[in-house]
């Protein structure tokens, strides 16, 4: 699982390096890379890098090698098309050399930035296909100057209706039959899905195999079969150059528990065989001691409609070591935040097992983690290993960074209910913010368990499990974000202030501002947007008649203000009760009608004078990352001995680089 945040700023375009064998971090350090559309780039630095041995370095060069292999999957997987257009586009920018001052080539390079920005053409978050500003004429003419190509329906879907949704999670229809995301063939459908793996059963019923997670389903001759990511199978050319870096970098290993489980994953990789992932997930998250760790597979499955299938991602990460000791006080009383949570007795852990968290500095990303980053993630994601062995908890330590150092938009002065709420936001709302992704993530994902002989949330909840969890992991950050608990294990100096600045957030989020990443009148769909507001929206609804959250109008604009934070903290505890039971029994009426109710419809008064209020703001709502080049240097006889880290001259420039060093995929797969 993982926790995303997105917030908005300036923009600028420079170029960074460093000497030879270090890795200069600065506080004049320039965060900002540029901005398009709905988009801004940002860059981070690595500061922990220079306490690394050489060792640990190569290490994670070579993971993040390995990462940036498979990067073309994701696109693949997202959507069949993506490749080619991609390929074409990319041709296209490279050799045109016909006029660059005209308003279509602007919009041209414009709608292949937001292409290489959501590693395809359907939008990052909001799944809606993004059409270009410029015409079929003229795009026909890029090719024919350039002599790239494209098929007569990967041309057409550019400017048609089709494929209009990556994921569509609409009620009252196949949701997969009408999601463009590339996990099923042609002509499958939603209860072909659930009866193909309804007719799976695992060898060992209390530890279920991740059926789905690593193939895509496809029909031939009507038949369903499964066509799984494999060395040799599907995605392979990618998968063997991704399983030649983790050989290299099992070979220099910190210790014999990491390398171990990384000679589980390329057995993985190699077979696609699912008991060695669970085999490998097990002696992942085991493998605790070390500076360096890392998330690389088929992993999330929020871009499948139906559940199963996991999109490649891979996240680089070196221990922050002062933040990671200070935080590690939460990990350590896992046991007592699950004692006293408000849930049903039979639905707490007894015994709460393994759960670690660090701060970490991410060193690299790929896959569905870039160039749009989670800021936390906890895994595995199985809910048998988590209980008999742990999960691994991490914050995105120096993307926080760069996200709190890269500069204000001033919406929140816009949006806040009074200078009261404005000064507990700034005074404690980056310290709110950093507690509850890690509440969300180390204790909220972390806590509670299924009754005995209840399926998987993917079978159980269907398409409403991933917000469901997300939710819930929400609300136990939210629980205990307003108690002095914090203040007791040293995490704040202040716990009643830092929790009514993240209660405010949250609210004024979920109901409000969250909509600037809207068209109106659309309904929300990212799963995270969707728990947002239906936390907020039922917290608001259930408050109504002790006026605990207040709709006050004022000089004609909406702001929501918490008249009574007690009685709000006691609402997040009666939610947080009830999405456990939902979780625990597989109650699928009640999370349908929970979701369906609060968290999808947006009220379209609210939602169109946000947007008017929203338009004095020039930065955009969304933001992504470029990594840092971790570059090798080689001395007479071919061994390594240091490592230059250059910031890329641009985006551009990155997203270039990437595509001519990492495309192992032919545009059909």
């Amino acid at each position: 699982m993982k926790y995303t945040l997105l917030i908005a700023a300036f923009a600028s375009l420079l170029f960074f390096s460093c000497d030879e064998t270090k890795n200069e971090t600065s506080d004049n350090f320039d965060y900002n890379v540029t901005q398009f559309e709905d988009i801004k780039i940002l860059r981070y630095q690595i500061p922990s890098w220079d306490n690394l041995t050489l060792k640990e370095q190569k290490l994670v060069y070579y993971l993040t090698q390995a990462g940036l292999e498979g990067r073309d999957i994701i696109w693949d997987q997202n959507y069949r098309h993506n490749l080619a257009i991609r390929k074409a586009l990319e041709q296209i920018y490279t050799t045109y050399k016909g006029d660059k001052q005209s308003q279509d080539w602007a919009n041209f390079e414009n709608y292949i930035k937001r292409v290489w920005f959501a590693n395809g053409i359907h939008h990052h978050y909001s799944n809606a296909k993004m059409k270009p500003a410029f015409s079929a004429d003229y795009l026909q003419s890029l090719l024919t100057d350039t002599g790239a190509t494209l098929t007569s329906n990967a041309f057409a879907v550019l400017f048609n209706d089709k494929d209009a949704k990556k994921v569509n999670l609409t009620k009252d229809v196949d949701n997969v039959l009408l999601s463009a995301v590339n996990f099923y063939g042609a002509a499958v459908t939603t209860a072909d899905v659930e009866n193909f793996y309804k007719a799976k059963i695992s060898p060992d019923p209390k530890r279920p195999l991740s059926y789905g997670l690593n193939s895509q389903l496809v029909k031939h001759g009507g038949v369903l079969v499964e066509r799984v990511y494999k060395s040799g199978g599907l995605y392979g050319a990618a998968i063997d150059k991704i399983i030649g870096w983790l050989e290299k970098a099992k070979a220099v290993s910190e210790n014999q528990a990491q390398g171990e489980a990384l000679g589980l994953l390329i057995e993985y990789y190699k077979t696609g065989d699912l008991q060695t992932w669970d085999d490998y997930n097990v002696a992942w998250t085991s493998a605790t001691d070390g500076n360096i760790d890392y998330i690389n597979s088929f992993i999330e499955v929020y871009n499948d409609p139906a559940g199963y299938r996991g999109s490649y991602e891979t996240i680089v990460q070196i221990k922050d070591f002062e933040m990671s000791q200070k935080m590690a006080v939460l990990s350590e009383n896992a046991q007592w935040f699950e004692d006293n949570s408000p849930l049903m007795q039979e639905h707490k852990k007894a015994n709460v097992v393994g759960v670690t968290y660090k701060v970490v500095d991410v060193a690299g990303e790929a896959g569905d983690a870039s160039p749009s980053t989670p800021i936390g993630v906890n895994l595995p994601n199985a809910n048998w290993i988590r209980a008999a062995v742990g999960s691994k908890s991490v914050s995105l330590g120096n993307i926080i960074g760069a996200y709190n150092n890269a500069g204000g938009s001033g919406r929140l002065q816009e949006f806040v209910h009074d200078q009261n709420e404005y000064d507990l936001e700034k005074q404690y709302g980056q310290v709110a913010d950093k507690l509850h992704t890690a509440l969300h993530e180390v204790i909220g994902h972390a806590s509670g368990q299924l009754n005995p002989g209840v399926g998987e949330t993917k079978e159980t909840l269907k398409k409403y499990a991933s917000t469901l969890e997300e939710g819930r992991a929400d609300l136990v950050g939210l629980y205990y974000l307003y108690s002095p608990k914090l203040q007791e294990l040293g995490l704040v100096d202040n716990w009643e202030n830092v929790g009514k600045a993240a209660f405010d957030g949250y609210i004024r989020n979920g109901l409000m501002t969250q909509l600037i990443r809207l068209k109106l009148g659309d309904d929300v769909e990212e799963a995270h947007m969707v728990n947002r507001q239906w936390v907020s929206a039922w917290a608001y609804e259930k408050g109504l008649k002790d006026n605990v959250i207040e709709k006050v109008t004022k000089d004609g604009k909406t702001y929501f203000n918490i008249n009574d934070y007690e009685k709000l903290h006691s609402l997040f505890g009666v939610l947080l009760r009830e999405t456990q039971r939902i979780k625990s029994e597989g109650d699928y009426a009640a999370v349908e009608a929970l979701v369906e109710g609060y968290g999808v419809k947006v009220d379209q008064v609210i939602h169109a004078e946000v947007l008017a209020r929203n338009k004095q703001f020039t930065s955009a709502p969304y933001s992504g990352f470029v990594n840092p080049v971790i570059t090798p240097i080689i001395d007479t006889v071919g061994a390594i001995t240091g490592f230059d880290i250059l910031q890329p001259e641009s985006f551009e420039a990155q997203m270039l680089a990437y595509a001519k060093n990492y495309s192992n995929l032919p545009t059909k797969n």
